[in-house]
C-alpha cells in the first residue's frame, strides 16, 4: 500500500498520498467523483493558475495579503505552470458544478509550494483564495481559457487554412471543371472559384469568432460567492484583471455585470455556436474533397490527395481520404459539444450555473482539436493535392449542361433535347449541336467554352 499522510480539513482528517502536493479537499473529491478518469483540460487549469498569481499580486497591493505570502503564490505558479506535475490535479471533470473541487485543488498545491518558498504557513482558503470564490473565479478561468486558445491557437490555424486555399486557387485560377448541383452535372466553374467559396465561408466564421472576443475578455473575477463582491476588496476586480491582461497579452476588463457572468455561461455558449459554424463549413470542404478525390477509376477521380499512408488491410494499394476522414470526426464531436454546452448554460438556478466543469471540458479541448486539424487540413491535404487535368477536360467535353449556354438563342426546349441527345449517345455535346441547333460551328465553339461560361454574365450577351 503506498505511504500516506494525514491531513484535515473543516470535515477532518484523512489520509492522502504522502507526497501529494494537494490536501484534503482535492483527496475528498477523488474519493466521491470516480466516474471517468478524465482531469479538467490543462488550458483550464493553467488559466486558473494564472488567476490566482493575479490575485496574489492585487490583494497585497491591496493591503489584503502579506507581500511575502503573495510573492510565494506568484512564485509557486510559475513553479507550476514550467515543470506542471500533472498528478497534483487529478479531479475529475464530472465533479460539483461550481468546480469547488478543482478550485480547492489549485489552492491546496499552490499553497503547498509557496509555503515551501516562503518557509512559512500558505493557507489554501485564507491567502490562496483571498478575495475569491469558486464561482466567480471558475467561470473566469473558463473565459480566459477560450480567450487565450481563440488567440493563439484557433484564429491563427483559421488564418492558415485560409492562406493555403487562397494559393492554391490563385494556382487552379484557369483550370475548369463541371460544376455539380444536387450530385449532378451543372454549369462549368473554374477551381479558383470553387476554392473561393471555401474561403469566404471560412472568413465569415473567422469573422464570428472575432465578435465573440470582446464577450470573453469581460471577467466576472471578483464578484465573489454570488455578484456582490463580498468578501473582496472594492479595487481587487480591476487590479486582479489588469495583472492578467498583462500577463496573458490580451485586452481584458471587469464584466460590468458579475451577476450575469457567474449566473450564466452566455460567452461560452457563444463561442460554441462559432465554432459549431466552423465545423460546419470544414466539413463541406472535407466532403468536398473527398468526393473530388473518389475513385480513381469509378468515382470523380478530379484530384488526387497526397497518399499518407496504406488504407486497407486487405486491398493492396488502396489508399484513402484519411485527412478529410479525421476532421470531419473532429467536426462531429464539435457539433456535439455545442449540444453539451447548450444544455449546461440553461442549467442551475438563481444565481449561478452549476455545469461549469461541464462546460470547460467541451469548449476547450475541441477548440484545441479543432485548430490542430485545420492544420492538418491545410497541410496535408489541400497544400497538396493534385488535379486530373484529363479526367475533368473529359468529363466537360461530355458535360450535357453546357447546352445551357444556348438557350438565349435556339431556346430551354431545343437545348433540352440536344443535351439529351448528346447523354443518350455519348458524344461531347458540340458535336450535337453543330448538327440539331442551326448556329455556325465557330459561333458554337466560342458559345460553348468551358472557360468563358465560368465568367459573370457569360450568355447573356
Amino acid at each position: 500500500m503506498s505511504k500516506t499522510r494525514t491531513v484535515g480539513d473543516s470535515m477532518g482528517s484523512l489520509e492522502v498520498p504522502l507526497d501529494a502536493l494537494y490536501g484534503a479537499q482535492t483527496q475528498r473529491a477523488v474519493e466521491n467523483f470516480q466516474i471517468s478518469g478524465l482531469p479538467m483540460p490543462a488550458p483550464f487549469l493553467h488559466a486558473l493558475a494564472q488567476i490566482k498569481a493575479a490575485a496574489a499580486t492585487a490583494n497585497a497591493e491591496l493591503g489584503e495579503l502579506d507581500q511575502a505570502r503573495a510573492d510565494a503564490i506568484v512564485s509557486a505558479v510559475e513553479q507550476l505552470l514550467r515543470d506542471w506535475p500533472a498528478e497534483a490535479f487529478p479531479v475529475d471533470v464530472f465533479q460539483t458544478g461550481s468546480g469547488t473541487s478543482s478550485n480547492m485543488n489549485m489552492n491546496e498545491v499552490l499553497a503547498t509550494l509557496a509555503s515551501r518558498i516562503a518557509k512559512r504557513d500558505v493557507h489554501a482558503n485564507d491567502d490562496v483564495n483571498c478575495g475569491q470564490s469558486s464561482n466567480d473565479v471558475v467561470p473566469t478561468a473558463i473565459q480566459l481559457a477560450a480567450a487565450s486558445l481563440l488567440s493563439a491557437e484557433l484564429l491563427p490555424a483559421l488564418q492558415h487554412l485560409r492562406q493555403v486555399i487562397d494559393h492554391r486557387a490563385a494556382q487552379l485560377g484557369d483550370v475548369v471543371k463541371t460544376g455539380r448541383t444536387h450530385l449532378m452535372d451543372a454549369t462549368p466553374l473554374t477551381f479558383g472559384q470553387e476554392l473561393s467559396a471555401w474561403s469566404d465561408q471560412l472568413r465569415a466564421v473567422e469573422d464570428g469568432l472575432h465578435d465573440c472576443q470582446p464577450r470573453l475578455h469581460a471577467l466576472p473575477l471578483g464578484g465573489t460567492a454570488v455578484g456582490t463582491g463580498l468578501n473582496a476588496h472594492p479595487g481587487f476586480s480591476a487590479r486582479a484583471v489588469q495583472h492578467l491582461a498583462k500577463k496573458c497579452h490580451l485586452p481584458l476588463s471587469p464584466a460590468s455585470n458579475r451577476f450575469a457572468g457567474i449566473a450564466g455561461q452566455g460567452a461560452a455558449l457563444e463561442l460554441a455556436g462559432q465554432l459549431n459554424c466552423l465545423a460546419a463549413c470544414l466539413s463541406k470542404i472535407c466532403n468536398d474533397l473527398r468526393w473530388m478525390n473518389s475513385g480513381p477509376l469509378a468515382g470523380l477521380g478530379e484530384i488526387e490527395l497526397p497518399a499518407l499512408q496504406p488504407g486497407s488491410s486487405i486491398m493492396p494499394g488502396k489508399v484513402n481520404p484519411v485527412i478529410p476522414e479525421a476532421v470531419l470526426m473532429v467536426c462531429a464531436h464539435v457539433s456535439a459539444s455545442l449540444w453539451a454546452i447548450s444544455s449546461a448554460a440553461q442549467s442551475g438556478n438563481f444565481q449561478l450555473n452549476v455545469m461549469l466543469p461541464l462546460v470547460a471540458h467541451n469548449l476547450l479541448l475541441p477548440m484545441q482539436w479543432i485548430a490542430q486539424a485545420m492544420r492538418h487540413l491545410a497541410d496535408k491535404a489541400i497544400a497538396g493535392f493534385v488535379v486530373c487535368k484529363d479526367r475533368l477536360t473529359a468529363n466537360l467535353q461530355r458535360n450535357p449542361i453546357l447546352v445551357t449556354a444556348l438557350n438565349p438563342l435556339i431556346g430551354y426546349d431545343k437545348a433540352a433535347a440536344i443535351a439529351k441527345r448528346a447523354y443518350r449517345e455519348g458524344r461531347p455535346v458540340l458535336e450535337v449541336a453543330i448538327e440539331d441547333s442551326g448556329l455556325e460551328e465557330a459561333e458554337l465553339r466560342r458559345l460553348l467554352d468551358p472557360m468563358r461560361l465560368t465568367a459573370s454574365g457569360a450568355g447573356a450577351e
